[in-house]
């Protein structure tokens, strides 16, 4: 499957590509089960190996809307759970997310930084849904988290694609690319979780 797509057409690869990595990209920050830095770095690896460098700038932009609209979209959701008298089950999922230690730390750093402190939480592997929670708490109203998740997403895309750029300029082959992009997505994000095992 992955030495298919050298072969497919670029117009093609772009024309399934896209689409997939929004609604991947989407979904998964609505659902925070899929692993979308992965999803970001593997289509970064496809567009490298393309000859047009618009397929680069495309899928940042893809990718960094996708994750826009899906993280307004969770806000969106977890406001109207705050809101209601039962709560949601947006609302409680991202509660069941969010430990109590981190929800704490992410309150006290949103108080001290405030915008900075959400740019930050989307690099930070497993670092966005305390800090969302923490806004929703703030009752940030959702004109003032969209302003900051702008360049939080940007920054998000950007960080991962390079990932994606550095695996795949490593090898000559997509698939090798593609494998080594992904090895060090789930590396990356998985370091956090083991280090603090590690020092408990």
């Amino acid at each position: 499957m992955l030495s298919a797509v050298t072969v497919l057409p670029e117009s093609t690869q772009q024309a399934v590509g896209y689409p997939s990595l929004f609604l991947l990209v989407a979904v998964g920050a609505l659902v925070p089960v899929v692993p979308t830095g992965a999803v970001v770095s593997s289509a970064a690896v496809v567009a490298l190996h393309q000859t047009s460098p618009v397929s680069l700038l495309g899928v940042f932009l893809v990718a960094a809307f996708a994750a826009f609209l899906g993280d307004t979209g969770l806000y969106w959701l977890g406001r109207r759970g705050m809101r209601s008298r039962n709560g949601s089950k947006w609302l409680q999922a991202l509660r069941e997310r969010a430990p109590e230690d981190r929800l704490e730390q992410a309150q006290r750093k949103l108080r001290e930084h405030g915008v900075t402190v959400l740019v930050l939480s989307r690099l930070v592997p497993a670092g966005r849904i305390p800090v969302m929670l923490a806004c929703l708490i703030a009752q940030w109203p959702l004109r003032r988290f969209a302003r900051g998740n702008v360049p939080a997403c940007l920054a998000w895309a950007a960080t991962y694609q390079l990932i994606g750029i550095l695996g795949g300029s490593l090898f000559a082959e997509p698939w090798e690319g593609l494998l080594a992009a992904v090895v060090l997505t789930v590396v990356i994000s998985a370091a956090p979780a083991l280090w603090r095992k590690v020092r408990a």
